[in-house]
């Protein structure tokens, strides 16, 4: 007796599909979803046989991966993009970026900074972003607009800035924000210690604290220059890593940014403690801050994902481009051609991300139970044919130009490479009143 076909939500079938976890390439095969949610992973025909679904997206020359995660941002910089380009880190934070900060930062311009980043990461393919920044009420109602999932940090510095006075300030600002979205499904909180050289013990042993008591991770600046860690041995004595170690914040909820100058110990260090790594190989190289050493962290075990940074340091928000330039650093620093395969630099730029954020049980890779966070990536154009590996063809031949759709929880949020959010033409107005008062300012 032939059985009546399950009701869905949305049967998707791509040509190919990387489920990441397993790590296996499935072709003609199908993603069942519902209320959100991945329901089956299966070959097209029986799919077709199972499944009565609501709508029916059929793409016969993509590859459907998990949604891409984007382990370090600060999103709302977007508007400062390109504003103080070719100059090193600490020319460009203390002479560009925190002076127009300090002139700016409001709700509205991270409001409107964070819409303008979401929309350009959607569009290449990211669903998820972990965001450091000031006003984070703001940037979740961005990414809730937009239908984005977004951890939002729970910033802390010692210095005043337009949004708060001091650590304890920007802490409580923060915690009152992750109150007020503790139900929204998309939106999490991490602390955010900016970095070991703007934050004072005290206020890092406080966030330990508050780490373990809420159950968030922490994310952190660690090791980006070499004068860092100069004058943490000044100061502290010891190097920026050893320091944090000492205060309690090593461990597996602790999301380290950068990590570029790293000795072998320090590897060690983060390993044995089950720190993850946020490794963003294009701000790094655009900053001269060096190149991390990310063939080394994987020998040690350590999990590394991948970030774009801020759009003021990249100047993209692009998780393409990162995959393929940390493919071929590993390669050109290692001297080894084998290092880094495609498929585990995309297992970096979804999974590892999931897992340092603590949503490796939700997102991450095509498993049935996981929230549909789903990208189509057509394979079909001349530049990208002939195609003998799609997952190779995605690091270093497809670009975030050959994304199509985009699901996010089940729900499509760019439909043919369009965004399906209505207020484009709203942030384009807000875009330019930006422009011309950050312009007025850099040229006084």
């Amino acid at each position: 007796m032939k059985t009546t076909p399950e009701a869905i939500d949305l049967l998707i079938e791509p040509r190919w599909i990387a489920a990441v976890d397993p790590d296996v390439l499935l072709k003609n095969h199908a993603v069942a979803v519902h209320d959100g949610r991945i329901v089956a992973l299966l070959a097209t025909g029986e799919a077709r046989d199972r499944f009565n679904p609501g709508q029916r997206v059929v793409l016969e020359d993509h590859i459907l991966i998990p949604g891409l995660v984007n382990l370090h941002t600060h999103a709302a910089m977007s508007l400062m993009r390109g504003l103080a380009d070719d100059l090193p880190l600490r020319d460009w934070l203390q002479d560009h970026i925190w002076p127009a900060e300090s002139t700016n930062a409001s709700h509205q311009f991270v409001l409107d900074g964070t819409r303008l980043a979401c929309a350009e990461m959607l569009q290449g393919g990211i669903t998820c972003f972990n965001d450091m920044y000031f006003f984070p009420e703001a940037a979740a109602s961005a990414a809730s607009e937009l239908g984005m999932r977004a951890m939002l940090g729970i910033t802390a510095l010692e210095f005043p800035t337009p949004y708060a006075s001091d650590a304890d300030d920007y802490l409580d600002k923060g915690l009152a924000a992750r109150e007020q979205w503790l139900s929204h499904p998309l939106i999490g909180f991490c602390l955010a210690p900016h970095a070991p050289y703007t934050v004072a013990d005290a206020s890092f042993e406080r966030i330990v604290t508050l780490s373990a008591q809420l159950n968030v991770p922490i994310h952190c600046h660690i090791h980006e220059t070499a004068h860092e860690i100069e004058e943490s041995r000044r100061l502290h004595g010891v190097t920026p890593l050893l320091r944090l170690r000492r205060l309690g914040l090593l461990g597996p909820g602790f999301i380290g940014v950068h990590a570029i100058h790293i000795e072998d110990g320090d590897l060690e260090l983060l390993a044995t403690t089950g720190c993850s790594v946020a490794h963003c190989p294009t701000s790094n190289l655009k900053l001269a801050s060096g190149i991390s050493p990310v063939v080394r962290m994987r020998q040690f075990g350590i999990n590394v994902g991948l970030g774009t940074d801020g759009a003021a340091s990249n100047n993209r928000l692009d998780m393409f481009g990162e995959m393929r330039l940390a493919a071929l650093l590993a390669k050109g620093t290692s001297g080894d051609a084998s290092a880094l395969p495609a498929r585990e630099v995309l297992r970096m730029a979804t999974l590892n991300g999931a897992i340092a954020l603590g949503l490796g049980q939700e997102i991450g890779s095509i498993t049935p139970g996981k929230a549909a966070d789903l990208v189509a990536v057509s394979l079909n154009g001349l530049n990208t044919r002939p195609c003998y590996d799609p997952v190779s063809h995605l690091v270093h031949v497809a670009g975030r130009e050959c994304v199509t759709h985009v699901w996010v929880a089940g729900k499509c949020c760019v439909d043919h490479k369009a965004l399906t959010w209505a207020g484009q033409n709203d942030l384009e107005s807000a875009i330019t009143l930006w422009q011309n008062r950050l312009e007025v300012r850099s040229e006084s």
